[in-house]
């Protein structure tokens, strides 16, 4: 393989594949709001299906343990969340999962 540009003439695989890695996140940025949509979408999916299967309380009080032992916040910032958590802030699983409760 050539690599002109980034000052190679000739390279190997290994070489490649790191500039690929490297070069790889410009090109992908954009997609990972998407991405991070559509993990939050099925983190629902999963929310719902444990509600009906067990005590929507207990699913709830697990979850802010959850959150409590990992440190992190109930209350992220929406835009930043948004764009890069894979998972639902806390605060609307547990108001879904309070909806789903008997």
């Amino acid at each position: 393989m050539v690599l002109h540009g980034a000052g190679r003439a000739h390279a190997g695989d290994g070489h490649a594949l790191v500039l690929f890695f490297m070069v790889a996140p410009v090109f992908t940025f954009l997609l990972h709001p998407l991405a991070s949509l559509y993990s939050r979408r099925h983190e629902f999916e999963a929310d719902a299906y444990a509600a009906r299967h067990a005590d929507a309380g207990d699913l709830v009080r697990a979850l802010v343990k959850l959150y409590e032992d990992n440190a992190a916040t109930l209350t992220p910032d929406p835009l930043h969340s948004a764009f890069y958590d894979s998972h639902p802030p806390a605060m609307l699983r547990i108001a879904r999962l309070q909806t789903l409760q008997d």
